[in-house]
Parts: structure tokens; C-alpha cells; sequence
């Protein structure tokens, strides 16, 4: 059992940059893979990025790769999303999730892979 809660979003200029946070509690989070998903309204559920639990493999999304970095500081109980040449297409809510055990590549894009879920932070990037 793992809590998680979203930080960093906010207000950006399009080219501009954003590091987002996920701090986790209630359990170590050194045991989960971690993901980073985005929904903008009307829009179903995207995977954006996702870290294993050692931090030793990520996998990104075509549409944020070379843009979007994703690191975690496990003695810190934190993930990190580091967001740069923003497009205002990123603009979305954005969400961490945390899941146990390994996933192909199509599992972990799903949302359904993840059993705990912050509650979002809003990204807005302006044109």
C-alpha cells in the first residue's frame, strides 16, 4: 500500500520547461515501477513515461521522447518528470501510478497495470 501525490505542474510558455514530482508514502516506493500518465479533457488516459523500480530501465512514449525525462530518487521515496521544449499539446493533467512486477511494452501504457494512482497535477503549456 502506497500513497502518492503529484507536484510541479503549472503555467509554462510553449518552448519552456516543467519538472514535475511524485513523493510517495505509507510504503517504500524502491519495490514499485513507476509511470507517468497525462489525460487532457475529453481525451482518454495517455502513458507519457515509466521507470523500474532500480531506475536502471525507462521507456517513453513517441510523442515525448528526447523531450520528457524521467528519473526517481528511491531514498527520497520521489519520481521525477522532467519536461522540456513544451508543446501546448502537453497540456494536461498529469498523473504518477505505481504497479509490482515486471510489464511489456504494451502493459505498461495500460492504465489498468497500475495499482495506485495520485491525484494529478495540471500542466498548461500556452502557444
Amino acid at each position: 500500500q502506497v500513497r502518492l501525490v503529484e507536484s510541479g505542474g503549472g503555467l509554462v510558455q510553449a518552448g519552456g520547461s516543467l519538472r514535475l514530482s511524485c513523493a510517495a508514502s505509507g510504503r517504500t516506493l524502491s519495490v514499485y515501477a513507476v509511470a507517468w500518465f497525462r489525460q487532457a479533457p475529453g481525451m482518454e488516459r495517455e502513458f507519457v513515461a515509466r521507470i523500474s523500480s532500480s531506475g536502471t530501465t525507462t521507456n517513453y512514449a513517441d510523442s515525448v521522447k528526447g523531450r520528457f525525462t524521467i528519473s526517481r530518487d528511491n531514498a527520497k521515496n520521489m519520481v521525477f518528470l522532467q519536461m522540456n521544449s513544451l508543446k501546448p499539446e502537453d497540456t494536461a493533467v498529469y498523473y504518477c501510478a505505481a504497479d509490482f512486477g515486471p510489464a511489456t511494452l504494451r502493459e505498461m501504457s495500460m492504465t489498468r497495470k497500475y495499482d495506485y494512482w495520485g491525484q494529478g497535477t495540471q500542466v498548461t503549456v500556452s502557444s
